[in-house]
């Protein structure tokens, strides 16, 4: 897929790993539509940097935990751009949690962003994209970001890691029904930002780095290229690229969770 012109919506694109993905995109061609849930003012922000790109960015607000919310903030989609190539599903809560605390409201809450919310929000995208795929376009792409809890069993995050791994789950599913007009992969960073409260000049945040298979951690714009790769490459489908620096070789014991996005 040649990515100018373009129209992406990246959820949670207001900051941290959501905005690096829409950067990766409009520094590609593509326009922007920054979803954004109580971050207003970064959500403008961000807006501001990605149209200094030369390209159209909007932000549009929406609670992904309500249907139909999700089901407005497409239908602005539609209204504005009347088109949409690709989804990138990356907005997430992420609770710790002791399994006995875990209540049944805790535990909806959590799938309701980071499994239910990616199912519906893909639901609407494809309505979008098939639209436009008899016209002889290429593809869309949805892409959903998972992390290492999604492979690695970590204490204290039952909630999170079970909706990562339905979402990597998730991905090869709709994979297999949606081809081939929409293509669905996942990307699982690992170590690419410092969790709150850790710095990227850290001791702590160093030390993780140099545990990992590579030797350090990484930065946000290597996920970001990677997204950049799988919108571009229309021959994959189905897969999960890890950008973890070999983390998850390690085993779920090496490191605290919470420094991936």
């Amino acid at each position: 897929m040649q990515l100018k012109d373009r129209v992406a919506l990246v959820t949670g694109a207001a900051h941290r790993l959501g905005k690096s993905v829409a950067t990766a995109l409009a520094e590609q061609g593509c326009h922007l539509v920054v979803h954004y849930g109580s971050s207003e003012e970064q959500a403008a922000q961000t807006v501001e940097e990605l149209s200094n790109l030369g390209i159209e960015a909007v932000a549009l607000s929406a609670d992904l935990s309500l249907e139909q919310e999700i089901e407005g903030l497409f239908d602005r989609i539609d209204s504005h751009f009347g088109r949409l190539d690709i989804l990138v599903n990356s907005a997430a809560s992420f609770e710790r949690q002791a399994f006995e605390s875990v209540a049944a409201s805790d535990w909806d809450r959590v799938m309701a962003v980071n499994l239910r919310a990616a199912f519906l929000c893909s639901r609407q995208g494809v309505r979008l994209m098939e639209a436009d795929h008899p016209t002889g376009g290429p593809p869309g792409l949805i892409l959903n970001i998972v992390d290492l809890s999604a492979v690695l069993a970590w204490p204290g995050y039952i909630q999170h890691g079970v909706s990562k791994a339905g979402l990597l789950h998730l991905t090869r599913i709709m994979a297999r029904e949606l081809g081939p007009e929409v293509r669905v992969n996942a990307v699982l960073p690992g170590a690419v930002l410092p969790p709150p409260g850790m710095t990227t000049d850290s001791t702590e945040w160093r030390r993780m780095g140099e545990r990992l298979p590579v030797g350090r951690t990484g930065e946000p714009a290597q996920v970001g290229h990677t997204a950049v790769f799988l919108a571009e490459n229309d021959f994959i489908t189905g897969e999960v690229i890890y950008v973890d620096g070999g983390e998850h070789l390690l085993g779920a014991g090496h490191r605290r969770p919470g420094a991936e996005s």
